[in-house]
C-alpha cells in the first residue's frame, strides 16, 4: 500500500481501517463469514476509492476532481 498510494490516501486508509476494526468487532455486525480483518480492509479501500481513483493508463492513484 505504501508504495502505491499517495500519503493522503494512506492516511484515509489507515483511519478507515482503524475505525472499522473497532466498529465491526462484533461478528454479528459483519457480512456473512467475513473476518474482522477482511471487513476492515474492505471498508478502508472503499473509503480510499471515494476520494481517489487509479488512472487506467498510468496505474497511478489520483485524487478525484469535483464535478
Amino acid at each position: 500500500m505504501k508504495s502505491h498510494l499517495p500519503l493522503h490516501a494512506q492516511e484515509i486508509y489507515l483511519a478507515a481501517f482503524d475505525n472499522a476494526w473497532e466498529e465491526y468487532a462484533d461478528p454479528e455486525k459483519r457480512r456473512g463469514e467475513e473476518s474482522r480483518e477482511e471487513t476492515a480492509h474492505r471498508v478502508a479501500w472503499d473509503a480510499v476509492k471515494r476520494r481517489y481513483r487509479k488512472n487506467p493508463r498510468t496505474g497511478v492513484w489520483e485524487e478525484r476532481t469535483a464535478g
